[in-house]
């Protein structure tokens, strides 16, 4: 079988049988077309034709990446090479004659101070209050703004998440969102700050737009893209005068390092954020230099001993 087409096979399985999101689709692609380029360079055009050998010279090309990335990459060919063998096109998995093992370093989230969010949701409701003009797009835009920017602190939700949010997705008197997550996994989440609420209400009332079922949309009545949402939180973090790089992911973190230091249960964070497995919600359990300082302050226990 040519490699193209193995590849071409591996695409329609991932897309029609196993259903994936075209974010996944478009990685393999992009995975399986550097993989492709290289196997040709070394006249490899057939998918059996691919050894061991081969794959740990492709392992060693891709030292110039982000270990992240090499983990995905290797992933993206294991799962190509794996469908295969079970298809029986391949009369065996080369993967299972050697070990690629990619150590990936440990780093915390960063996160925002609540005096950081507190600076950028006050930039944001500043600009609307100052524009005159109720009835302009301009204000509209920035009743939009103000919810995107609460919801994404109230709830922690991904970036994705939020602007895939449908009107139906948001109940009725906007005191939960329907999230639909990775791997197509539903959630509800509560929002319960009636702050929050108040800005979806207006924003709800001011957008009426009928052309779209997304609850978030633009100038055009499209849905809101993701580098939209990136580009007005960097617009308002710049006018908070907030020199550190904020990004939407940025406000999940906080969200969930500041449930923590709250001492809310992991496992109700983990929910909330829709992870499937505990370990992931586990890189939020670090704590701050103020949060270490309090506990050693207030709750050491060599407080209690009196030596005079």
């Amino acid at each position: 079988m040519l490699l193209k087409e193995a590849i071409s096979g591996f695409i329609f399985h991932c897309r029609i049988e196993k259903a994936l999101s075209s974010k996944t689709i478009k990685a393999y692609q992009i995975d399986l077309a550097q993989f492709e380029k290289s196997a040709s360079q070394k006249q490899i055009q057939s998918i059996e034709s691919i050894d061991k050998e081969f794959l740990r010279n492709y392992a060693r090309q891709l030292s110039t990446f982000a270990p992240k990335t090499i983990k995905r990459k290797l992933a993206t060919l294991k799962a190509f090479m794996n469908f295969h063998e079970f298809e029986e096109n391949i009369s065996g998995n080369p993967f299972r004659k050697i070990k690629l093992s990619v150590k990936i370093p440990k780093q915390l989230p960063r996160v925002m101070t609540l005096e950081q969010i507190e600076s950028i949701l006050r930039v944001a409701y500043l600009s609307r209050n100052n524009t005159k003009n109720k009835t302009s797009y301009s204000y509209c835009e920035k009743v939009r703004d103000i919810a995107v920017l609460e919801l994404l602190f109230a709830t922690g939700v991904r970036v994705s998440e939020l602007c895939h949010l449908t009107r139906e997705c948001i109940s009725a008197d906007f005191s939960a969102i329907l999230v639909n997550g990775k791997g197509s996994k539903e959630r509800i989440i509560p929002v319960t700050n009636t702050g929050v609420v108040q800005a979806l209400k207006e924003y709800h009332s001011l957008s009426n737009n009928t052309h779209t079922p997304y609850f978030f949309t633009n100038r055009l009545q499209n849905r809101l893209s993701e580098q939209s949402v990136r580009y007005m939180i960097r617009k308002y973090s710049e006018q908070a005068e907030i020199t550190q790089h904020i990004t939407p992911h940025l406000f999940r973190h906080s969200f969930a390092t500041l449930l923590l230091e709250k001492d809310v249960d992991i496992r109700y964070i983990q929910n909330i954020l829709g992870h499937s497995s505990i370990n992931t919600t586990q890189i939020y359990t670090h704590v701050n230099s103020k949060k270490k300082c309090e506990i050693l302050t207030f709750k050491h226990p060599r407080n209690e001993l009196s030596l005079n």
